[in-house]
């Protein structure tokens, strides 16, 4: 009943849930307008016994610890590069800390033996009917489905098409953030971590490439009111960060000099999504389109888990969706909207908007006591909620 489960999205969410509805007998397809996985991205990480837990039920902990990168120490310079604050790398790297186009890979290649992949395509309308949802995709292909499930982050193609405009759901939280990659030529002591330079509103920071000596990554947030911009326009996005960060010393010109040379920009608000009910109908979502927060809300780890409550929800009710739905989000939504707080703060953490504001931050953390505390309530806050042991088909191998 409600096998045939069309999935929105190959980043994190997505391939996790096509992976336990596999496993629990459903038929998942899922759909990614990239034309193949996405590669690199910034680390993502997990932290406290609820991650972990999903993880190790998944079997992927061996593999995590085989490619993880060991996490990433911060480090925070004024313009002459004198040191103001050091961060241990489990501030920012958790437990497990990997490449988000790693992890991506990987969630791939457990999914796909249970899950059908198209890649190079869109969802371009939804229609339910009696029995299932009517798909039409950007290729011109139309295919029916008995569920469809949007995992396709904070700008979600299923929530607009489903639930309404992206203005509705998502805010912004003052904040921009970019990152882009670099060769490592002109910074030869780079080592393991990032570091980063702040004024009034504005961080810039550089960090060494995991896998690869001669590449690094540049990583810029800035404060401004919400943007007019295209999404799909890098030169557009090129100028805008551009303008933000202008006349700032240290090594922000030569950072700009090669952000006009990436290929690979990425750009976007830090933004938080509210949905009021993650449903509707026959669709319903998950990860960032449910409750995303850009930047520092826990959004990979929190996608990961409900992927499993999902899957493992609609198993429990056989399909009968309404009721596997209602459950999910009664188990999780408390759980994700306090991992999704942290999100609230990222921008101004990383870049107060006054000198008082970078001073205060600066000797908050340098106080091993406060330091601890932190750490400590990061674990707590992705840790509260208890996972029930959803039994899969072990005989499932394959679609």
């Amino acid at each position: 009943m409600n096998k045939n489960v069309l999935i929105s999205g190959a980043s994190i969410a997505g391939p996790a849930l096509a992976y336990w509805l596999g496993r629990q007998g459903f038929n998942p397809t899922v759909v990614e307008l990239a034309p193949a996985l996405r590669e690199g991205g910034q680390a993502v990480d997990f932290r406290g016994e609820t991650h972990l837990t999903v993880l190790e039920r998944m079997g992927l902990l061996p593999e995590l610890h085989r490619i993880q990168t060991g996490g990433s120490p911060m480090r925070f310079v004024d313009e002459g590069g004198r040191t103001l604050l050091q961060l241990p790398a489990e501030f920012a790297g958790g437990e497990i800390e990997v490449l988000r186009g790693d992890l991506a890979r990987v969630l791939y290649e457990h999914s796909a033996p249970y899950a059908e992949y198209i890649f190079g395509d869109s969802i371009t309308s939804l229609t339910e009917t009696p029995s299932g949802v009517r798909v039409d995709f950007q290729s011109g292909v139309a295919r029916d489905f008995d569920l469809v499930i949007g995992a396709d982050g904070l700008h979600s193609n299923v929530r607009h098409l489903a639930f309404g405009p992206e203005g509705n759901y998502v805010s912004h939280l003052g904040y921009y953030a970019a990152t882009w990659q670099l060769p490592n030529e002109n910074y030869p002591g780079l080592k393991k971590g990032s570091v980063g330079y702040n004024a009034p509103g504005r961080l810039a920071s550089i960090g060494a490439d995991h896998r690869d000596p001669a590449r690094a990554g540049a990583f810029l947030v800035f404060a401004a009111s919400e943007l007019s911009y295209d999404r799909r326009d890098r030169e557009q996005q090129k100028e805008l960060i551009t303008n933000a960060f202008s006349g700032l010393g240290w090594e922000v010109p030569r950072l700009l000099d090669s952000l006009h040379q990436a290929p690979d920009l990425y750009f976007d608000s830090i933004s938080r999504v509210d949905v009021d009910t993650w449903s509707t109908g026959r669709v319903c979502l998950v990860g960032d389109a449910a409750c995303g927060a850009t930047v520092g809300g826990m959004g990979t780890g929190t996608a990961v888990v409900a992927a499993y409550v999902l899957a493992g929800e609609l198993a429990r009710a056989q399909g009968e969706y309404r009721t596997a739905f209602t459950r999910y989000e009664s188990r999780l939504r408390k759980y994700a909207k306090g991992c999704q707080a942290g999100g609230d703060r990222t921008g101004k953490f990383l870049a107060p908007g006054s000198a008082t504001g970078i001073r205060l931050r600066n000797a908050l953390l340098s106080r091993p006591l406060f330091m601890n505390g932190m750490l400590k309530l990061g674990d707590k806050v992705s840790s509260t909620v208890a996972l029930p042991d959803y039994p899969a088909d072990s005989s499932r191998v394959s679609r």
